[in-house]
């Protein structure tokens, strides 16, 4: 899955993790989020800020957020 670029609007992908490990992440499957970028001294972890609340989350796996299409939002 490719990285979101940055300012993009992104959602957490749950497709990938099992039911149990998904009980420790904040996201919702209906929240749409703004991908800031990688943190540079956390390779492969970025920083995310929810829409439209603008709550700040970080050091989450990249991999995880996926960019939507104009047919997502």
């Amino acid at each position: 899955m490719p990285t979101p670029r940055q300012n993009a609007l992104v959602r957490f992908d749950f497709d990938n993790l099992s039911e149990d490990y998904l009980k420790q992440y904040p996201f919702s499957s209906d929240s749409l989020y703004v991908f800031l970028g990688e943190i540079p001294n956390m390779p492969g972890h970025c920083i995310v800020a929810e829409h439209p609340t603008g709550k700040i989350y970080s050091g989450y796996h990249i991999e995880h957020f996926r960019e939507i299409v104009e047919d997502d939002v």
